[in-house]
């Protein structure tokens, strides 16, 4: 970005966008010293800003604006890599609202000369009330960069005779075409910069529904992992009083078959049957409550399975039909999921989009390495590819493995 602030019919500056409002302005020359790391600003660290490049006349009106995006690092800085032409793009701008000077040159996200800087750009609200093109123009009568304003000369009314003059009828329809042309440009920008606003929300939508569903799989996961440790447990404790219930019908066998000895060790087999028994009641109770424990889990597990989405959650709007989930896969387009196919989308999606497509998924896999790259796919004996070429079969249930992937050279009848 060139370090001059005043061109040569005019001045240029950089205003940083806050909301709706312009929370810092400085001249060209300023924000280039910015890029060049010389200074940082510690308030914007690890910020990615909106800004505007503002080219004005000496009359201190706006002749064009550029809408970009520039981030500013853990100091301060602005990004290193940052080369966004900004004064190129305002002489390259297409018509834009009348500021002033008639209609300006607006280059922002849904306007931009090269689709390739179109992600470093971002698009104006226009919507009353929030209005950026009125804050820079409040900003600018504000004038808190003192720019000096050159008023234009006055023109000298010289009537003009003659048969071609137009007459004041003519004249006055002139301007009325100029001003309805100008009303539809402001228009059409903003049905631009609201769909680009539309695209957005329902990127941000998609992304939280990610985030959401994988959340429930990682708790859902964590579960039956609880689950099945519970479930081991329970069984060890089950093996274990199998064991002791054993013990203690041998011991009761060797009571009933028991001798002169054994009859004067009464009182200490009767210590330890009681201390069996006891020991006995205790598995069992705690058995009891593992039980109880894995009942209560396979509950909870069936509730979070069954459960009612959270109140204006991304997954009530969806099973409410208020939001629409829409996945693009290749021959299949742009498809609706319905709120109870979600999971299963989710576990596989190109199994899914093979089942739309009527095939099964190695069929729709082959037919989709065909249609990313169609070439003939016919090894060598040595295994070298012949990568020829064909025709793309655009539709998933047309294709025919080892007949349209092959060229005219290798087709089946070619090699009988």
């Amino acid at each position: 970005m060139g370090s001059a602030d005043q061109a040569n019919d005019g001045y240029s500056a950089v205003f940083f966008m806050d909301g709706s409002n312009v929370s810092r302005q400085m001249r060209a020359s300023e924000f280039g010293a910015f890029l060049d790391g010389y200074v940082g600003l510690s308030d914007l660290a690890d910020t990615d800003v909106k800004a505007v490049y503002v080219l004005l006349g000496k009359d201190l009106l706006v002749r064009s604006l550029v809408f970009f995006r520039i981030y500013f690092d853990e100091e301060g800085r602005a990004d290193s890599n940052w080369n966004l032409p900004v004064e190129k793009l305002a002489k390259k701008g297409a018509k834009g609202p009348d500021m002033g000077a008639g209609p300006i040159r607006l280059v922002c996200r849904s306007q931009c000369p090269k689709s390739a800087n179109a992600e470093e750009l971002w698009d104006p609200d226009m919507t009353p009330g929030s209005n950026h093109f009125q804050a820079i123009r409040r900003a600018l009568e504000a004038n808190s960069l003192k720019l000096r304003k050159v008023e234009p000369a006055a023109e000298e009314d010289i009537p003009v005779l003659g048969e071609d003059a137009r007459s004041a009828e003519d004249t006055e329809a002139l301007n009325d075409r100029a001003r309805l042309a100008q009303v539809i440009r402001e228009q059409r920008l903003r049905i631009k910069t609201l769909q680009s606003v539309h695209r957005d929300a329902l990127s941000d939508i998609q992304r939280e529904n990610r985030h959401e569903m994988q959340a429930l799989r990682n708790e859902m996961a964590e579960l039956q992992q609880k689950f099945e440790r519970q479930k081991l447990s329970s069984e060890q404790l089950k093996k274990r009083l199998a064991e002791r219930n054993e013990q203690y019908l041998s011991m009761q066998e060797q009571i009933a078959g028991g001798d002169e000895r054994k009859q004067r060790e009464d009182a200490t087999s009767d210590a330890e049957v009681v201390l069996l028994r006891e020991q006995l009641e205790r598995r069992q109770r705690e058995l009891e409550i593992r039980d109880e424990k894995i009942v209560a889990l396979e509950q909870e597990n069936h509730d979070l399975r069954h459960q009612t989405p959270t109140e204006n959650s991304v997954m009530e709007h969806l099973q409410n039909q208020s939001v629409f989930l829409v996945a693009y896969h290749p021959g299949v387009g742009h498809i609706t999921l319905p709120y109870n196919d979600i999971e299963t989308y989710f576990r596989n999606p190109v199994a899914y989009a093979a089942e739309r497509c009527g095939l099964n998924e190695p069929a729709y896999k082959q037919w989709l390495e065909h249609y990313e790259k169609p070439v003939c796919h016919h090894q060598d004996d040595d295994g070298t590819p012949c990568d020829e070429p064909v025709m793309r079969v655009s539709q998933p249930a047309d294709f025919r493995a080892g007949i349209d992937d092959r060229c005219e050279k290798h087709q089946p009848q070619a090699e009988n």
